[in-house]
């Protein structure tokens, strides 16, 4: 059995756990808002329309901010188009997806489904062929007491109290020549700096998300940021990092040594946020938003990206497996590991569109990826340690050499919350949990997802097939936990401190 040590000490704090890091993503995509968590005509509609099924199972992932309507969706969406009397509003043509949108679900009911849900609301303006005024109008609809014409409009509709919507994202990857609208980072950049200036004369409390480097494999990365930061820097907190990894050869090994790269690329980001803050003498640095992250390679060819000028299409619904797990668990590793500069994140996306959740009919499935997300999130709450790593390690063909320990650890005072993936394919790996100033005295609760198969997936017929269960392979010794974690697994565990 291979041995690794983890050490840790409890003032070796890299920064407070930004709960916005376990956040979602809904967009106007495929079958995400229809037949996803929007669905009338189901057995498990509420009063609202909405899937009380899918609901529940959402709020075990204790999602916090909520991004919304989109996506390369929001590139060609006007709000205005899906709030009101539902009889009233246009079917209209996305272009994005090619797709009929019935704007039965708008931005308001949205809004009424995050109160419900505990989420914070990220709403995303239209900045593709949009302007910066409909920006600012949708802001007071959403946030000015009554007494302006759009702040009127919205209780016209039925909501007297205003939303309160502090999160906003500027547009969506407007550097990638997909997207709707797509010009220039200079271009973007003064139309960005334009829309932040007269949403923060309407709301000056909001914090706002500006377009950053949506791949790392464009020309623009990195510089496109550079340019971005030097005209938005003093008018927005966030910009925005996305990321989709893949793994198309089937090389396992070689996959889950992919957090090397999600590293990388936090770290790149947050050096150019730094260098702005310096070069150009910015009141504050602006953090990182990964507001899109997940697996995503299977369902990306042309058949799962164009709608056919249907409603609620199936787009993108990828199947995920035991190694995809363990890939969103490295996310979230790699995400706490930097919590001193990423204080959003967003799982593209919770349901049926690159989800955790699948739909069929009446029938859901909870997919691989949604357990490592739940067993996280319950134990989110603290602060981010540093982590040394002692122990085996393996040259990757793509990635560089990697420790055999994926891991990220959260203290909070009188508890210790450790995650852990053993990439090891075939050995089981024993970790000793040293916290250098503090004696660990007890295992609180411990959970692993784990299998022998790479490549198993739950299905409508085999749902339980890879699932989040009780682990007990632990023992307390001399101050210490060990741990002994078989292969391909990934366990949470929470421990009591002396």
């Amino acid at each position: 059995m291979k041995k690794t040590t983890l050490h840790l000490h409890s003032r070796f704090v890299v920064d407070v756990v930004d709960p916005r890091v376990f956040g979602g993503f809904l967009e106007h995509l495929g079958r995400a808002v229809y037949e996803g968590v929007y669905e009338p005509t189901s057995k498990h509609a509420d009063e609202h329309g909405c899937r009380t099924d899918v609901l529940e199972a959402l709020k075990r992932l204790r999602f916090t901010a909520m991004r919304y309507p989109g996506g390369n969706f929001v590139s060609g969406y006007h709000w205005q188009d899906a709030v009101g009397p539902k009889k009233d509003r246009p079917q209209t043509l996305d272009l994005a997806w090619q797709s009929i949108e019935t704007n039965q679900f708008g931005p308001n009911e949205f809004l009424e489904l995050s109160k419900r849900m505990d989420w914070t609301p990220m709403m995303a303006v239209n900045l593709g062929t949009g302007t910066p005024e409909e920006a600012r109008n949708w802001l007071e609809y959403c946030n000015n007491t009554a007494g302006t014409k759009y702040a009127d409009l919205r209780v016209e509709h039925g909501y007297k109290d205003p939303f309160d919507v502090k999160l906003w994202c500027l547009g969506n990857e407007m550097d990638g020549p997909w997207q709707i609208g797509h010009v220039p980072a200079e271009t973007y950049a003064i139309n960005a700096q334009q829309t932040a200036r007269m949403m923060k004369m309407v709301d000056p409390n909001i914090e706002l998300v500006v377009c950053g480097s949506c791949a790392i494999n464009l020309p623009t990365y990195l510089e496109w940021d550079r340019k971005v930061l030097e005209h938005c820097k003093d008018d927005v907190e966030f910009i925005s990092v996305h990321r989709y990894v893949e793994n198309p050869e089937h090389d396992t090994e070689n996959f889950l040594a992919v957090t090397n790269s999600i590293d990388e690329q936090i770290e790149a980001m947050d050096s150019v946020c730094t260098s702005v803050h310096h070069t150009k003498k910015t009141k504050r640095k602006v953090k990182i938003s990964f507001d899109e992250w997940n697996v995503w390679y299977r369902a990306r060819t042309p058949e799962h990206l164009d709608g056919r000028g249907k409603i609620a299409p199936h787009l993108l619904e990828e199947v995920y497996n035991l190694e995809d797990a363990l890939i969103a668990a490295g996310f979230l590793n790699s995400f706490i590991r930097h919590a001193d500069s990423v204080k959003i994140a967003n799982i593209a996306q919770i349901v049926n569109v690159i989800a955790p959740l699948l739909t069929r009919g009446d029938e859901l499935v909870y997919q691989t990826i949604f357990y490592p997300i739940e067993m996280m999130a319950k134990r989110r709450d603290g602060v981010s340690l540093q982590v040394q790593v002692e122990g085996s390690e393996y040259k990757s063909k793509d990635y560089g050499v990697v420790k055999t320990l994926d891991t990220s650890a959260i203290f909070s005072g009188k508890e210790l919350s450790v995650f852990m993936v053993n990439r090891d394919l075939t050995q089981p790996l024993e970790v000793t949990i040293d916290l250098a100033d503090q004696a660990i005295s007890k295992l609180l609760n411990a959970e692993i997802v784990h299998g022998s198969d790479p490549n198993a997936a739950n299905t409508f017929e085999t749902p339980n097939r890879i699932t989040a269960k009780d682990f007990d392979e632990v023992c307390i010794k001399d101050g210490k936990a060990v741990v002994k974690l078989p292969p391909l697994s990934f366990c949470a565990a929470t421990f009591s401190l002396e």
